[in-house]
Protein backbone atom coordinates (compact mmCIF):
# COMPACT_ATOMS: atom_id res chain seq x y z
CA UNK A 1 0.00 0.00 0.00
CA UNK A 2 1.26 3.42 -1.00
CA UNK A 3 2.06 5.74 1.85
CA UNK A 4 2.69 9.45 1.70
CA UNK A 5 6.24 10.35 2.64
CA UNK A 6 6.67 12.59 5.58
CA UNK A 7 7.68 16.10 4.66
CA UNK A 8 10.65 16.06 6.97
CA UNK A 9 12.01 13.03 5.12
CA UNK A 10 12.02 14.77 1.70
CA UNK A 11 15.39 16.33 1.00
CA UNK A 12 15.60 19.49 -1.10
CA UNK A 13 17.40 19.16 -4.45
CA UNK A 14 21.13 19.59 -4.22
CA UNK A 15 22.29 23.05 -5.28
CA UNK A 16 25.41 23.10 -7.40
CA UNK A 17 27.30 26.41 -7.44
CA UNK A 18 27.80 26.43 -11.22
CA UNK A 19 24.18 25.49 -11.86
CA UNK A 20 22.98 28.41 -9.74
CA UNK A 21 25.39 30.74 -11.46
CA UNK A 22 24.46 29.83 -15.02
CA UNK A 23 20.76 29.07 -14.58
CA UNK A 24 19.61 32.57 -15.63
CA UNK A 25 21.75 32.29 -18.75
CA UNK A 26 20.36 28.89 -19.65
CA UNK A 27 16.79 30.04 -19.07
CA UNK A 28 17.34 33.07 -21.27
CA UNK A 29 18.13 30.77 -24.19
CA UNK A 30 14.50 29.66 -24.17
CA UNK A 31 12.60 32.95 -24.18
CA UNK A 32 8.93 32.91 -23.49
CA UNK A 33 6.77 33.90 -26.43
CA UNK A 34 5.72 37.52 -25.72
CA UNK A 35 2.35 36.88 -27.35
CA UNK A 36 1.52 34.35 -24.62
CA UNK A 37 1.55 37.17 -22.08
CA UNK A 38 -1.33 38.96 -23.77
CA UNK A 39 -5.01 38.23 -23.68
CA UNK A 40 -6.12 40.28 -26.66
CA UNK A 41 -9.82 40.15 -27.49
CA UNK A 42 -9.45 39.47 -31.20
CA UNK A 43 -11.27 37.33 -33.72
CA UNK A 44 -9.64 35.30 -36.49
CA UNK A 45 -7.15 36.87 -38.92
CA UNK A 46 -9.85 36.82 -41.60
CA UNK A 47 -12.25 38.78 -39.40
CA UNK A 48 -9.54 41.25 -38.32
CA UNK A 49 -8.07 41.85 -41.78
CA UNK A 50 -8.27 45.60 -42.60
CA UNK A 51 -10.16 47.07 -45.54
CA UNK A 52 -7.51 48.14 -48.04
CA UNK A 53 -9.75 48.88 -51.04
CA UNK A 54 -8.86 52.59 -51.15
CA UNK A 55 -5.44 52.36 -49.59
CA UNK A 56 -2.73 53.83 -51.83
CA UNK A 57 0.28 53.05 -49.63
CA UNK A 58 2.81 50.32 -50.31
CA UNK A 59 1.44 48.50 -47.29
CA UNK A 60 -1.98 48.47 -48.96
CA UNK A 61 -0.54 47.02 -52.15
CA UNK A 62 1.62 44.37 -50.54
CA UNK A 63 -0.45 43.12 -47.62
CA UNK A 64 -2.86 40.24 -48.22
CA UNK A 65 -4.75 37.88 -45.95
CA UNK A 66 -2.12 35.15 -46.18
CA UNK A 67 0.69 37.48 -45.08
CA UNK A 68 -1.51 39.06 -42.40
CA UNK A 69 -2.32 35.61 -40.99
CA UNK A 70 1.37 34.71 -40.73
CA UNK A 71 2.12 37.84 -38.72
CA UNK A 72 -1.10 37.82 -36.70
CA UNK A 73 0.04 35.96 -33.57
CA UNK A 74 3.49 37.48 -33.28
CA UNK A 75 4.67 40.13 -30.85
CA UNK A 76 8.04 41.68 -30.07
CA UNK A 77 9.42 41.57 -26.54
CA UNK A 78 8.20 45.14 -25.95
CA UNK A 79 4.67 44.20 -27.03
CA UNK A 80 4.52 45.42 -30.64
CA UNK A 81 2.00 43.42 -32.69
CA UNK A 82 1.48 43.53 -36.44
CA UNK A 83 -1.60 45.73 -36.21
CA UNK A 84 0.61 48.35 -34.52
CA UNK A 85 2.96 48.19 -37.52
CA UNK A 86 0.30 48.83 -40.17
CA UNK A 87 -1.89 51.26 -38.20
CA UNK A 88 -0.22 54.40 -39.67
CA UNK A 89 -1.20 53.25 -43.16
CA UNK A 90 -4.75 52.50 -42.05
CA UNK A 91 -5.15 55.94 -40.47
CA UNK A 92 -3.52 57.70 -43.44
CA UNK A 93 -4.24 55.66 -46.62
CA UNK A 94 -2.20 58.01 -48.81
CA UNK A 95 -3.00 59.62 -52.15
CA UNK A 96 -3.31 58.06 -55.58
CA UNK A 97 -0.90 60.69 -56.94
CA UNK A 98 2.33 62.19 -55.65
CA UNK A 99 5.15 60.56 -53.68
CA UNK A 100 4.39 57.03 -52.55
CA UNK A 101 4.05 56.40 -48.82
CA UNK A 102 5.12 53.15 -47.14
CA UNK A 103 2.06 53.11 -44.85
CA UNK A 104 3.77 51.41 -41.90
CA UNK A 105 6.17 52.13 -39.05
CA UNK A 106 8.21 49.84 -36.83
CA UNK A 107 7.44 49.95 -33.12
CA UNK A 108 10.95 48.89 -32.12
CA UNK A 109 14.11 47.51 -33.71
CA UNK A 110 12.97 43.91 -33.24
CA UNK A 111 9.98 44.62 -35.49
CA UNK A 112 12.26 44.49 -38.54
CA UNK A 113 13.38 40.99 -37.54
CA UNK A 114 10.12 39.46 -36.32
CA UNK A 115 8.03 40.89 -39.19
CA UNK A 116 10.77 40.58 -41.81
CA UNK A 117 8.42 38.86 -44.31
CA UNK A 118 6.51 42.13 -44.51
CA UNK A 119 9.24 44.73 -43.98
CA UNK A 120 11.66 43.18 -46.48
CA UNK A 121 8.98 43.41 -49.19
CA UNK A 122 8.22 47.03 -48.25
CA UNK A 123 11.91 47.95 -48.42
CA UNK A 124 12.37 46.19 -51.75
CA UNK A 125 9.31 47.88 -53.23
CA UNK A 126 10.17 51.36 -51.97
CA UNK A 127 13.95 51.40 -52.45
CA UNK A 128 14.36 48.83 -55.22
CA UNK A 129 16.81 47.08 -52.91
CA UNK A 130 16.55 43.40 -52.01
CA UNK A 131 17.36 42.73 -48.37
CA UNK A 132 19.69 39.76 -47.88
CA UNK A 133 21.26 38.46 -44.69
CA UNK A 134 24.73 38.17 -46.24
CA UNK A 135 24.87 41.83 -47.34
CA UNK A 136 26.52 44.28 -44.93
CA UNK A 137 25.60 47.95 -45.12
CA UNK A 138 28.57 50.30 -45.24
CA UNK A 139 28.69 54.00 -44.34
CA UNK A 140 30.89 56.78 -45.69
CA UNK A 141 30.94 60.05 -43.75
CA UNK A 142 34.03 61.40 -45.51
CA UNK A 143 32.46 64.56 -46.91
CA UNK A 144 35.61 65.27 -48.96
CA UNK A 145 34.57 62.40 -51.23
CA UNK A 146 31.55 64.41 -52.42
CA UNK A 147 32.15 66.05 -55.79
CA UNK A 148 30.37 69.35 -56.31
CA UNK A 149 27.31 70.54 -54.46
CA UNK A 150 28.67 74.05 -53.96
CA UNK A 151 28.25 75.27 -57.52
CA UNK A 152 24.54 75.09 -58.35
CA UNK A 153 23.16 77.88 -60.54
CA UNK A 154 21.70 80.26 -57.95
CA UNK A 155 19.03 81.39 -60.41
CA UNK A 156 17.46 77.93 -60.13
CA UNK A 157 18.71 76.32 -56.90
CA UNK A 158 17.08 78.27 -54.07
CA UNK A 159 17.97 76.35 -50.90
CA UNK A 160 19.01 72.92 -49.65
CA UNK A 161 18.66 70.64 -46.66
CA UNK A 162 20.30 67.46 -45.41
CA UNK A 163 18.72 65.37 -42.63
CA UNK A 164 19.84 62.23 -40.81
CA UNK A 165 17.61 60.22 -38.48
CA UNK A 166 18.88 57.99 -35.69
CA UNK A 167 17.36 55.67 -33.09
CA UNK A 168 18.81 54.78 -29.70
CA UNK A 169 19.49 51.20 -28.60
CA UNK A 170 17.21 49.72 -25.90
CA UNK A 171 14.28 52.10 -26.51
CA UNK A 172 11.04 51.63 -28.42
CA UNK A 173 10.36 53.88 -31.40
CA UNK A 174 8.06 56.94 -31.09
CA UNK A 175 4.86 55.13 -32.15
CA UNK A 176 5.21 52.64 -29.29
CA UNK A 177 7.42 54.16 -26.59
CA UNK A 178 6.03 54.96 -23.15
CA UNK A 179 6.09 58.37 -21.47
CA UNK A 180 8.92 57.16 -19.24
CA UNK A 181 11.01 56.03 -22.22
CA UNK A 182 10.43 59.33 -23.99
CA UNK A 183 11.55 61.27 -20.92
CA UNK A 184 14.64 59.10 -20.54
CA UNK A 185 15.49 59.74 -24.19
CA UNK A 186 15.20 63.49 -23.60
CA UNK A 187 17.48 63.21 -20.56
CA UNK A 188 20.08 61.37 -22.65
CA UNK A 189 19.74 63.96 -25.41
CA UNK A 190 20.30 66.82 -22.97
CA UNK A 191 23.53 65.22 -21.78
CA UNK A 192 24.74 64.63 -25.35
CA UNK A 193 23.77 68.07 -26.64
CA UNK A 194 25.40 69.80 -23.71
CA UNK A 195 28.70 68.14 -24.66
CA UNK A 196 28.12 68.78 -28.36
CA UNK A 197 27.69 72.46 -27.53
CA UNK A 198 31.30 72.65 -26.35
CA UNK A 199 32.40 72.57 -30.01
CA UNK A 200 29.23 73.96 -31.60
CA UNK A 201 27.41 76.31 -29.20
CA UNK A 202 23.65 75.99 -29.21
CA UNK A 203 20.51 75.93 -27.08
CA UNK A 204 17.84 73.32 -26.38
CA UNK A 205 14.21 74.48 -26.55
CA UNK A 206 11.20 72.56 -25.30
CA UNK A 207 8.14 72.47 -27.54
CA UNK A 208 6.40 74.76 -25.03
CA UNK A 209 9.10 77.35 -25.64
CA UNK A 210 8.57 77.01 -29.40
CA UNK A 211 4.88 77.88 -29.07
CA UNK A 212 5.63 81.60 -29.20
CA UNK A 213 7.79 83.63 -31.56
CA UNK A 214 11.27 84.81 -30.60
CA UNK A 215 13.93 86.92 -32.27
CA UNK A 216 16.70 84.41 -31.50
CA UNK A 217 15.02 81.65 -33.49
CA UNK A 218 12.64 81.40 -36.41
CA UNK A 219 10.89 78.15 -35.48
CA UNK A 220 7.36 78.38 -34.07
CA UNK A 221 5.27 75.29 -33.27
CA UNK A 222 1.85 75.80 -31.69
CA UNK A 223 0.54 72.26 -32.20
CA UNK A 224 1.83 68.92 -33.48
CA UNK A 225 2.05 68.64 -37.27
CA UNK A 226 -0.86 66.78 -38.82
CA UNK A 227 1.56 64.19 -40.21
CA UNK A 228 2.62 63.23 -36.67
CA UNK A 229 -0.98 63.01 -35.46
CA UNK A 230 -1.95 60.64 -38.27
CA UNK A 231 0.86 58.18 -37.58
CA UNK A 232 0.40 58.19 -33.80
CA UNK A 233 3.66 59.91 -32.90
CA UNK A 234 2.00 62.93 -31.27
CA UNK A 235 0.81 61.06 -28.17
CA UNK A 236 1.16 63.06 -24.92
CA UNK A 237 2.10 66.16 -26.91
CA UNK A 238 4.24 68.15 -26.14
CA UNK A 239 5.75 65.99 -23.38
CA UNK A 240 9.54 65.51 -23.77
CA UNK A 241 9.78 66.87 -27.32
CA UNK A 242 12.53 69.37 -27.96
CA UNK A 243 14.60 71.20 -30.56
CA UNK A 244 18.28 72.07 -30.29
CA UNK A 245 19.52 74.97 -32.44
CA UNK A 246 23.14 75.92 -33.00
CA UNK A 247 23.96 79.58 -32.51
CA UNK A 248 25.33 79.92 -36.05
CA UNK A 249 22.14 78.43 -37.52
CA UNK A 250 23.90 75.62 -39.37
CA UNK A 251 22.39 72.72 -37.40
CA UNK A 252 19.08 71.81 -35.79
CA UNK A 253 18.39 68.59 -33.89
CA UNK A 254 14.84 67.39 -33.20
CA UNK A 255 14.35 65.09 -30.21
CA UNK A 256 11.44 62.59 -29.91
CA UNK A 257 9.62 63.52 -33.10
CA UNK A 258 9.39 61.02 -35.99
CA UNK A 259 12.56 59.41 -34.64
CA UNK A 260 14.49 59.54 -31.39
CA UNK A 261 16.80 62.09 -32.97
CA UNK A 262 16.92 63.87 -36.33
CA UNK A 263 19.77 66.15 -37.36
CA UNK A 264 18.92 68.86 -39.91
CA UNK A 265 21.24 71.22 -41.76
CA UNK A 266 19.47 73.87 -43.86
CA UNK A 267 21.17 76.44 -46.07
CA UNK A 268 19.52 79.32 -47.89
CA UNK A 269 22.45 79.51 -50.34
CA UNK A 270 21.78 75.95 -51.65
CA UNK A 271 25.35 74.87 -50.79
CA UNK A 272 24.63 71.17 -50.41
CA UNK A 273 28.31 70.42 -49.88
CA UNK A 274 28.44 72.46 -46.66
CA UNK A 275 25.11 71.09 -45.41
CA UNK A 276 26.35 67.53 -45.98
CA UNK A 277 29.63 68.32 -44.21
CA UNK A 278 27.75 69.66 -41.18
CA UNK A 279 25.64 66.50 -40.94
CA UNK A 280 28.61 64.13 -41.33
CA UNK A 281 30.65 65.85 -38.63
CA UNK A 282 27.84 66.04 -36.10
CA UNK A 283 26.39 62.58 -36.72
CA UNK A 284 29.79 61.13 -35.87
CA UNK A 285 30.13 63.35 -32.80
CA UNK A 286 26.68 62.48 -31.43
CA UNK A 287 27.29 58.78 -32.13
CA UNK A 288 30.48 58.90 -30.06
CA UNK A 289 28.75 60.75 -27.22
CA UNK A 290 25.85 58.26 -27.08
CA UNK A 291 28.30 55.36 -27.06
CA UNK A 292 29.99 56.85 -24.01
CA UNK A 293 26.58 56.76 -22.30
CA UNK A 294 26.28 53.08 -23.33
CA UNK A 295 23.30 53.79 -25.57
CA UNK A 296 24.62 53.52 -29.13
CA UNK A 297 22.62 54.19 -32.28
CA UNK A 298 20.76 51.13 -33.59
CA UNK A 299 22.62 49.45 -36.44
CA UNK A 300 21.96 46.09 -38.11
CA UNK A 301 24.42 44.58 -40.61
CA UNK A 302 21.80 43.92 -43.31
CA UNK A 303 19.77 47.11 -42.75
CA UNK A 304 22.33 49.70 -41.68
CA UNK A 305 21.07 52.47 -39.41
CA UNK A 306 17.62 51.46 -38.21
CA UNK A 307 14.86 54.04 -37.75
CA UNK A 308 11.09 53.76 -37.37
CA UNK A 309 10.21 54.18 -41.06
CA UNK A 310 11.34 51.58 -43.61
CA UNK A 311 11.50 54.48 -46.08
CA UNK A 312 14.64 55.73 -44.28
CA UNK A 313 16.53 52.64 -43.13
CA UNK A 314 20.10 52.18 -44.31
CA UNK A 315 21.60 55.64 -44.02
CA UNK A 316 18.64 57.51 -42.53
CA UNK A 317 19.81 60.33 -44.81
CA UNK A 318 17.79 62.66 -47.02
CA UNK A 319 19.50 65.32 -49.13
CA UNK A 320 17.24 67.80 -50.90
CA UNK A 321 17.53 70.92 -53.04
CA UNK A 322 14.68 73.34 -53.65
CA UNK A 323 14.74 74.18 -57.37
CA UNK A 324 12.79 76.39 -59.77
CA UNK A 325 11.58 74.20 -62.65
CA UNK A 326 8.79 76.07 -64.44
CA UNK A 327 9.09 74.24 -67.77
CA UNK A 328 10.46 70.81 -66.86
CA UNK A 329 7.64 70.25 -64.37
CA UNK A 330 5.22 70.22 -67.32
CA UNK A 331 7.27 67.81 -69.43
CA UNK A 332 5.67 64.42 -70.04
CA UNK A 333 9.00 62.60 -69.56
CA UNK A 334 9.66 64.02 -66.08
CA UNK A 335 8.51 60.96 -64.12
CA UNK A 336 10.71 58.68 -66.21
CA UNK A 337 13.68 61.04 -65.83
CA UNK A 338 13.32 61.15 -62.04
CA UNK A 339 13.04 57.38 -61.91
CA UNK A 340 16.26 57.01 -63.87
CA UNK A 341 18.02 59.50 -61.60
CA UNK A 342 16.70 57.72 -58.48
CA UNK A 343 15.21 60.98 -57.26
CA UNK A 344 11.79 62.17 -56.13
CA UNK A 345 10.13 65.56 -56.58
CA UNK A 346 7.66 67.19 -54.20
CA UNK A 347 5.63 70.36 -54.70
CA UNK A 348 6.34 73.15 -52.23
CA UNK A 349 3.12 75.13 -52.54
CA UNK A 350 4.81 77.79 -54.68
CA UNK A 351 4.16 77.51 -58.45
CA UNK A 352 7.16 76.15 -60.29
CA UNK A 353 9.17 75.53 -57.11
CA UNK A 354 9.94 71.92 -56.23
CA UNK A 355 11.96 69.95 -53.69
CA UNK A 356 14.28 67.36 -55.28
CA UNK A 357 15.65 64.62 -53.01
CA UNK A 358 17.00 61.08 -52.97
CA UNK A 359 14.31 58.42 -52.92
CA UNK A 360 16.52 55.58 -51.69
CA UNK A 361 18.31 55.54 -48.37
CA UNK A 362 19.66 51.98 -48.54
CA UNK A 363 21.88 50.26 -51.09
CA UNK A 364 24.19 53.29 -51.25
CA UNK A 365 26.37 54.97 -48.65
CA UNK A 366 25.91 58.57 -47.52
CA UNK A 367 28.33 60.10 -50.03
CA UNK A 368 26.88 58.13 -52.95
CA UNK A 369 23.31 59.16 -52.12
CA UNK A 370 24.23 62.83 -51.83
CA UNK A 371 26.21 62.57 -55.09
CA UNK A 372 23.05 61.29 -56.81
CA UNK A 373 21.25 64.45 -55.70
CA UNK A 374 24.11 66.76 -56.75
CA UNK A 375 24.43 65.23 -60.21
CA UNK A 376 20.68 64.89 -60.67
CA UNK A 377 19.87 68.49 -59.74
CA UNK A 378 22.56 69.79 -62.09
CA UNK A 379 21.08 67.75 -64.92
CA UNK A 380 17.53 68.91 -64.18
CA UNK A 381 18.69 72.54 -64.26
CA UNK A 382 20.38 71.93 -67.64
CA UNK A 383 17.11 70.49 -68.94
CA UNK A 384 15.17 73.47 -67.59
CA UNK A 385 17.48 75.88 -69.41
CA UNK A 386 17.05 73.93 -72.66
CA UNK A 387 13.27 74.05 -72.38
CA UNK A 388 13.36 77.78 -71.66
CA UNK A 389 14.99 78.26 -75.07
CA UNK A 390 12.48 75.92 -76.74
CA UNK A 391 15.12 73.24 -77.15
CA UNK A 392 14.85 69.48 -76.79
CA UNK A 393 16.07 67.35 -73.88
CA UNK A 394 16.05 63.86 -75.36
CA UNK A 395 19.86 63.78 -75.59
CA UNK A 396 20.10 64.69 -71.89
CA UNK A 397 17.88 61.90 -70.61
CA UNK A 398 20.10 59.42 -68.70
CA UNK A 399 20.22 55.74 -69.49
CA UNK A 400 17.90 53.40 -67.62
CA UNK A 401 19.12 52.84 -64.08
Amino acid sequence: MWKREKMWMIKPPTEHPKESKYRPVLESLLPRDPMSRFNLKRSSPKDEFPNLDRNHTLMGRILNLHMYSRQFNRATESGVIFDDIIRPGIEDPGLSTGPKAVGCLAGDAQSYILFCDFFDRIIESYHGYKVTTDAVHESDFNYDNLKGGDDFDQAYALSCEVTAGRSIEDYCFPTHCSRGERRQLLTLAKTVLEQLGEDLPGKLYSIDELSHASEERRVVMDSPPLSLIKIGVARDWPDSRALWLSEDGTLAIWVNMEDHMKLVSYRSDACLQEAFKTICINVLKTETLYKKLRHPFIWKPHLGWVVSSPAEVGTGLKASVTVKLLHLAENKRLDDILDRLRLQMEATGCPGIYKISNLQTIGFNEVELTQLVVDGVKLLIRMEKRLENNGGIDDLVPAQK
